[in-house]
């Protein structure tokens, strides 16, 4: 097949599998995607995955390419911190939570890191658009927290906290304490509640 014809039925989609070319036409030569990553007109993601060498200049496609090379997942911890604003640092790696085993993919658009939580706590998570079409999942800031809380538990003291350098402001006027205090209460975890409260304690006496 043409490249310049491929591309342009799939560039709108932004990346894809080989399961969904065959789909597309059952006899499609997955020697073409070996060649057109040779000469770099497409990027290989993980095994089986691909996406348009082109895209990288977009700055939410990393976010989008998240969710689709490994599902289900959204993405959460530092990186849904830094998106929101909450945290100051700029995250590079991309970190999410799944339901799946705990894994990892590296390629050019990115660092992907994806850490497992039971499925009863997959949940907290909202959709937003790409610029180009399409959507990635992201955790609710408070969900983000009480993520952060599950799976670090090093953060158990008030210096722990002030180490997160979490926006006071946004604490203290936009957190909605009701939620993250349910969100933590829906883990029944004991301990991830009182980290929770630790957290409220430190920084309204910040």
């Amino acid at each position: 097949m043409d490249y310049l014809q491929f591309r342009e039925q799939w560039l709108d989609v932004g990346c894809f599998s080989i399961y969904q070319l065959r789909a597309w036409k059952n006899n499609f030569d997955p020697g073409a995607l070996s060649r057109w990553v040779k000469k770099g007109y497409i990027t290989k993601l993980r095994q089986d995955w691909y996406a348009f060498s082109e895209l990288q200049r977009e700055p939410d496609m990393a976010r989008f390419i998240a969710g689709k090379i490994y599902s289900p997942s959204y993405i959460s911890l530092h990186t849904a911190l830094s998106i929101y604003g909450i945290i100051p640092e700029a995250v590079t790696q991309i970190t999410c939570v799944t339901s799946n085993r705990t894994t990892s993919y590296s390629n050019s658009f990115g660092q992907f890191h994806y850490q497992t939580v039971k499925p009863e706590l997959f949940f907290g998570y909202k959709q937003e658009p790409v610029r180009r079409g399409g959507s990635y999942l992201v955790a609710e800031p408070e969900k983000a927290i009480i993520d952060l809380f599950y799976l670090y538990p090093q953060y158990n003291t008030a210096d722990a906290m002030l180490d997160l350098r979490v926006d006071t402001w946004w604490i203290k006027e936009e957190l909605d304490k009701e939620k993250i205090i349910a969100y933590a209460k829906q883990t029944a975890k004991k301990t991830l509640i009182n980290r929770v409260e630790l957290l409220l304690k430190t920084y309204d006496n910040d």
